[in-house]
């Protein structure tokens, strides 16, 4: 398994840590836990989809009415913009109000 440790990108190669060089554009595949091609990160993937009851926006834990849920990412002026419901992989699945998935935090596996 290949860590992604970046030391330097120069001239659109991307050195390694241990000296190995790649292509800038393949740096951010190289790790395959964090790619979106990974099955455990697609948004097609029951455990991320909006449909599953624990991803949808109307779910009392994802409501930004329920100012003592956890889950809900507020802006400074404390708007609610989205939320983030924790997978059981470790990782994070990130949504807006509408229940989009706009990102994920890879997990540990």
């Amino acid at each position: 398994m290949i860590r992604r440790q970046l030391t330097l990108t120069i001239l659109g190669w991307t050195l390694l840590q241990g000296f190995l060089a790649i292509p800038e554009a393949l740096a951010d595949i190289t790790n395959w836990n964090n790619n979106p091609s990974n099955w455990k990160n697609n948004s097609a993937n029951w455990e991320n989809n909006p449909s599953n009851w624990k991803n949808n926006p109307s779910n009392w834990e994802n409501n930004p009415n329920n100012y003592n849920g956890t889950r809900i990412i507020r802006d400074n002026s404390g708007r609610a913009e989205g939320y983030a419901v924790p997978k059981p992989d470790g990782g994070v699945n990130y949504f807006d109000l509408d229940g989009h998935r706009e990102g994920y935090k890879a997990g540990d596996d």
